[in-house]
């Protein structure tokens, strides 16, 4: 009994102390799981502190949007994000540009995790305004303006059809959203359409002042200049990296600006229009090369020309010279030359992936390029065909179609002042010989007579330097 009262003793205190222990064993099970979790959250705060003191970035949105400033932008993000960078100030001031370049720009800055900032300095119109809209805040500087984003097409600027309007009022609507914006007040800067009572009249776009723009909430706060903006982000005493364009970049933008697409497709048009006019390789040939190496090389860099284009080209150039120099006439191999010369130079303008093309509005913008530049071309081959040759300077390159004696061109010398003059033969006329007349040596010829030698002849008619003589004694 007294065993029996021992061993219930001994359990009950192996059950007393044997909680604590199954207790303190189930809570060190969950032990290194939450050491894990302190860990995370104490590198996430201090990756949270390394960013806040990391670099502010600013990058300066500036003049025509294009494919270069598209890949600036890229690259200054990417260098952003690698530097651990406390945000990116995107500043500010255009008026536009090309839509699909701004949708690239809009995308790579929705992408990115770092922080980032539209600071708007005058104007951020068109394609602009997009781009700021996809900033996580927008500031912007007394005086200035946002909005105004109706898509535009040819040199008139006139507003392009519903569905390229369509497309970036949906850029407008979704960027707005993904950042807690009004996508209604988005909308209204795209479409004349749209009528926001107290806000957009209809039959007009939206452009908002700074004051209405931080009245409505599209603007976070009106500031002075970028030094006050950085003040307010409370990030001022960040190092600053005020990054630039590199100078490489800067020429693929010169180069690709639809300007300068046009006058260098003119220069290979142009000039290959006129090397086959003529023999040989000459100065038109080199400028039409010239021409094609700097449209081509800058667009394919910007990522604008894909190989396959530039192969159409070529083979596009080949079989015009197959058609003039091998198969007489204007048959096949002229007309596929020209369509394939034609349809590489337009799907160069266009920034698509191998055989994928981008939506309307950079379609539309490559077609109006090409043809204005051909409208040009056929203006200038006119213009030349017409005028030049009536110029002095090409008066100096090309022979005269005509030389009559009118226009004051002879064979010979005219010799007119010997009409009616005696002299003495030198030699004997068989029927031409020499004569001495007014005291020189001239070629004379009769009518078929001969004359010896030492008489005295008469002048009878002097034509096309051709002096014909008679004996000076003999009677008509």
């Amino acid at each position: 009994m007294r065993n029996n009262r021992s061993t219930l003793l001994a359990a009950l205190i192996i059950l007393l102390l044997g909680n604590p222990i199954i207790s303190n064993a189930q809570d060190a099970e969950p032990g290194p799981d939450k050491s894990e979790q302190d860990d995370q959250q104490l590198a996430n705060a201090a990756a949270s502190d390394s960013s806040s003191a990391g670099p502010v970035y600013i990058v300066p949105i500036s003049g025509m949007i294009d494919k270069g400033l598209a890949l600036y932008v890229d690259r200054a993000i990417r260098e952003a994000e690698a530097s651990g960078s406390a945000a990116i100030v995107f500043h500010t001031d255009t008026f536009g540009g090309l839509v699909d370049a701004a949708d690239q720009i809009r995308q790579a800055i929705l992408d990115t995790r770092l922080k980032t900032v539209a600071f708007i300095e005058h104007n951020a119109a068109s394609a602009g305004a997009l781009i700021s809209y996809a900033s996580d805040t927008i500031l912007m500087a007394p005086g200035s303006s946002i909005g105004a984003a109706t898509v535009v097409e040819g040199p008139g600027g006139e507003a392009a059809p519903d569905k390229y309007q369509s497309y970036m009022r949906g850029l407008m609507r979704s960027t707005a959203e993904a950042n807690g914006r009004d996508p209604r007040i988005a909308e209204a800067m795209v479409d004349e359409d749209i009528e926001i009572e107290g806000i957009s009249e209809k039959g007009s776009v939206l452009t908002l002042s700074t004051r209405e723009a931080l009245n409505l909430g599209v603007a976070d706060a009106e500031v002075a200049d970028l030094e006050a903006a950085l003040e307010w982000l409370g990030i001022s005493d960040n190092t600053v990296v005020r990054h630039e364009t590199s100078q490489v970049e800067r020429i693929l933008r010169f180069f690709g600006s639809p300007v300068m697409q046009s006058i260098l497709m003119l220069m290979m048009l142009g000039g290959l229009y006129f090397e086959l006019q003529t023999p040989g390789v000459g100065f038109a040939g080199i400028m039409a090369a010239i021409g094609a190496a700097m449209f081509f090389g800058p667009h394919y860099m910007l990522g604008l020309a894909e190989s396959w284009e530039i192969v159409l080209f070529v083979v596009g150039i080949v079989l015009i010279l197959i058609e003039i120099f091998v198969l007489p006439g204007f048959g096949i191999a002229g007309v596929t030359g020209l369509i394939l010369l034609v349809f590489s130079l337009g799907v160069s303008l266009i920034g698509n992936v191998w055989f994928s093309f981008p939506t309307g509005p950079a379609i539309a913008s490559a077609v109006w390029t090409l043809a204005i530049t051909m409208l040009l071309l056929v203006a200038l081959l006119i213009s030349l065909g017409k005028y030049m040759p009536r110029s002095q300077r090409f008066g100096q390159l090309v022979l005269a179609s005509e030389l009559s004696s009118s226009l004051g061109y002879t064979a010979a010398e005219t010799r007119d002042d010997l009409l009616g003059v005696t002299g003495e033969t030198l030699t004997a006329l068989r029927p031409s010989g020499m004569a001495m007349l007014n005291d020189q040596r001239v070629d004379v010829v009769t009518s078929g007579e001969y004359i010896p030698a030492g008489e005295i002849v008469l002048v009878m008619s002097v034509n096309d330097g051709r002096v014909q003589v008679r004996m000076a004694n003999r009677t008509a």
